[in-house]
């Protein structure tokens, strides 16, 4: 018998007679090539399979060869040693979640350097892209390969973007025995799962500030494996990262602002309330599918999104920030608005540099570079600080507001938690009071308390 890679799949070939092999992890009869086939990531547990029931075959995906190059493993703090050892101690097959700031792509190369064996990280973003061919660069002394920002160098050790993972795995997944996936919450839910399950790599590692919940966690630990160890912001706060206050400043819609919010909420809640009725359990992205579809729903989405545009930059939040920068006058700050047209409006408002989506990389690296050296001393952003952006020298976070729930807010508050001699970080959080952002407020805390770390 014989297992080849074929585009992200494993062929298995020359099957053996009188044997039922259909109940293989993963298999399909595939009637044009008259043999059975299945997705490269049930390959381990193909072999498994074959060697219980002693089934003798060859493997063309026997990957022995040396790397050209030598690893200078980096030291690691306790809870990082930690979690390396929960994760080889799990089949080398795990998610490590550990807050902003804590080190996760140190603990990673650490593992590359464990293992020896060719590796391939994933990251979400050019920005990050960036950073993991510094910090490989730093730690291997081979060509380090890249894939994405117009690049395309494959090499033994190599990072890729998502994108260009997920377009190229079904010629690359066979190359690598180990594969990291950086911000892996960004899969489990069918939009990217496909680059992993092209991917043939036995060892996958990983790594996260926010795991998913639910059926994507499920689906993340088949792609993966389970979540191996678990700490929070609040777990490392004042030892490992820098000590924070989160300040929570409620405040009031003026009158008019308070009767167009009513009337937008009075518009979509109904709507809104009559499908949780009918769909119980059914996602807010099930709800504006369904809601597209008639005149009535329609005209209830464009409610909420105007009671949305209301909460965005009230008054009440326009003069926070402006009191905010003046008492943090001497801080290097970051601004973090629900939307680019906040973010807009508040860089117009006190000629604070935004970085968008809209900025050119060279003019954001700039920016960026320019703020480390305190020649600029506040940014203000949507979402493209939320992810990957280093800024060690943030102090002083303001939260105007945000539209992606707990993850999103422990990701930004982790961006101002990057240890520094003496520095104490603080976050203010505007909130409109008898409003949804209430709640929401109270939601996202949870994301950052202390909790038992999960460790298997």
């Amino acid at each position: 018998m014989h297992l080849r890679f074929d585009h992200g799949t494993i062929v298995l070939s020359d099957l053996p007679s009188g044997i039922d092999l259909t109940d293989l992890p993963g298999v399909m009869w595939d009637p044009r090539i008259g043999a059975l086939r299945a997705p490269a990531m049930h390959h381990p547990a193909l072999r498994d399979a074959l060697d219980l029931r002693g089934v003798r075959y060859t493997d063309d995906l026997d990957r022995t060869t040396g790397l050209v190059g030598a690893w200078t493993e980096p030291e690691l703090r306790p809870y990082q040693d930690d979690a390396l050892w929960a994760w080889q101690s799990s089949a080398q097959r795990g998610v490590v979640v550990l807050p902003t700031g804590s080190g996760k792509t140190r603990l990673a190369v650490a593992a590359m350097a464990r293992v020896r064996c060719p590796a391939l990280a994933l990251v979400p973003t050019r920005v990050l892209l960036e950073q993991w061919l510094r910090e490989l660069t730093l730690a291997f002394t081979g060509p380090v390969g890249c894939l994405g920002d117009g690049q395309r160098r494959i090499e033994q050790v190599t990072v890729s973007t998502f994108e260009s993972a997920w377009r190229q795995m079904d010629r690359l997944g066979d190359k690598f025995g180990l594969v990291v996936v950086d911000e892996v919450h960004h899969f489990g839910d069918g939009v990217r799962d496909e680059a992993l399950e092209l991917c043939a790599a036995p060892r996958r590692l990983g790594l996260t500030a926010t795991p998913p919940r639910g059926p994507a966690a499920d689906r993340l630990a088949e792609l993966v494996g389970p979540t191996v160890l678990e700490l929070s912001v609040g777990d490392l706060a004042g030892r490992y990262l820098a000590p924070f206050q989160l300040v929570t400043l409620r405040l009031d819609l003026d009158p008019e602002e308070r009767r167009r919010w009513e009337h937008s909420v009075a518009l979509y809640r109904p709507a809104l309330q009559a499908f949780q009725r009918d769909c119980p359990g059914a996602s807010w992205a099930d709800f504006t599918r369904s809601a597209f579809r008639t005149e009535h729903g329609r005209c209830a989405l464009a409610a909420f999104r105007q009671s949305r545009e209301i909460l965005s930059f009230p008054s009440a939040k326009r003069a926070a920030v402006t009191a905010l920068l003046a008492r943090h006058a001497d801080s290097r700050l970051l601004v973090f608005t629900p939307d680019n047209a906040t973010a807009y409006a508040v860089a117009r408002e006190h000629l604070i540099m935004p970085i968008t989506c809209d900025i050119s990389r060279p003019e954001r690296a700039s920016a960026l570079e320019r703020f480390r050296r305190g020649e600029l001393r506040a940014l203000v952003s949507a979402r493209v600080l939320n992810e990957g952006i280093d800024v060690p020298e943030a102090e002083v976070a303001i939260v105007v507001g945000g539209t992606q729930g707990e993850r999103e807010h422990v990701q930004r508050i982790g961006r101002l938690l990057r240890p520094r001699e003496g520095k104490i970080a603080v976050a203010y959080e505007l909130v409109m009071r008898g409003t949804a952002e209430v709640a929401q407020s109270r939601r996202r805390r949870a994301g950052l308390a202390p909790r038992q770390s999960h460790l298997l």
